[in-house]
């Protein structure tokens, strides 16, 4: 399974992202989708995830300012808004065919976000 995401970049605080990751490649049907992200200095963390039965998963502090959305059709997005500085980091898609609280077994190579003050 390879995982391409895209939609980071450069933007002002308070500004808004849509990443958005593509499923490819020949695999069983995936039970869950979502975005993990490493900011500097911290631990890889959950930001927000999705299963194939719509149930979604929000880090607590980013759950208001987030909203992720899953097609069916192996694509995956997430909408983040209000955006801080400390959101700054890397955004990574990962996707999985069990539904495990550490993250599924395939991992995209990552797309930076970088909010300026």
């Amino acid at each position: 399974v390879q995982l391409q995401a895209s939609g980071g970049g450069l933007v002002q605080a308070g500004g808004s992202l849509r990443l958005s990751c593509v499923a490819s490649g020949s695999f069983a049907p995936l039970k869950v989708m979502g975005w993990w992200r490493q900011v500097p200095g911290k631990q890889r963390e959950l930001v927000a995830d999705i299963n194939n039965r719509g149930v979604e998963r929000y880090k607590n502090s980013l759950k208001d300012r987030c909203a992720i959305s899953w097609d069916r059709s192996k694509t995956v997005y997430l909408q983040m808004n209000s955006l801080i500085p400390e959101d700054t980091g890397v955004y990574f898609c990962n996707a999985g065919r069990e539904e495990i609280p550490t993250g599924g077994e395939y991992w995209g190579r990552g797309t930076q976000v970088t909010v300026s003050s």
